[in-house]
């Protein structure tokens, strides 16, 4: 929770929202207000996969490679002049890995939710998603994470400890295993936009003043 949270209050995450609004013409309160909740989903997401052997084996290897914590080097570049097509790409590819046949459903929760059309909660997820791998990739460094245990607790960690926590992880799972109803998507939306939840949404939600 910290983590995440400290991510998008940091200069850098600060940049982030200025940078991804700026690619999809929207602003930074809206901007801001989807990646609160858009983050917690795809993290949330990554710890499901991470449960596996094989799909923490795999997240490891790009943390370890590919996604290692270059891309926050520079976001300044990365954003000037709008972001590179390879980047998109990626983040296409990692949403399509993470979000499988959910990302749809992800996409127009996030849009009903915050007020932006589909293709523009699109574009933020697919620039967002490579910069949350890169972000993990540096605290997998930082933390010598070298094993599935290790990467599932560090996934742990960041989206808050304790029973809120916990709460807040298996609600993000049962939606990403539900029938695709948005139920569920509606208590992650009200924590990450500030509802009576408490957690990381509350404490985001304060952030961008919602």
């Amino acid at each position: 929770m910290s983590g995440l949270l400290d991510l998008l209050s940091s200069p850098m995450g600060q940049q982030l929202i200025s940078g991804v609004a700026s690619q999809t013409g929207s602003s930074t309160d809206q901007t801001g207000s989807v990646l609160s909740m858009a983050l917690p989903v795809l993290m949330g997401a990554m710890k499901k996969n991470a449960s596996s052997p094989e799909g923490a084996q795999g997240l490891m290897s790009a943390l370890s490679g590919k996604h290692d914590g270059g891309i926050l080097d520079n976001l300044g570049g990365l954003f000037s002049g709008g972001v590179d097509q390879s980047v998109m790409d990626d983040g296409a590819g990692i949403l399509g890995h993470v979000l499988g046949g959910k990302q749809a459903t992800v996409e127009n929760a996030l849009s009903q939710k915050s007020g932006m059309d589909t293709g523009s909660v699109s574009t933020i997820l697919k620039v967002a998603a490579p910069i949350l791998l890169g972000f993990l990739g540096k605290q997998t460094k930082e933390q010598n994470v070298t094993d599935s245990n290790g990467i599932g607790n560090l996934l742990g960690g960041l989206m808050g400890g304790g029973e809120t926590g916990n709460k807040q992880q298996s609600l993000i799972e049962s939606f990403l295993d539900s029938d695709g109803d948005g139920s569920i998507l509606d208590d992650v939306a009200s924590m990450a936009l500030g509802g009576n939840k408490g957690g990381i949404g509350g404490l985001l939600g304060g952030l961008f003043g919602k």
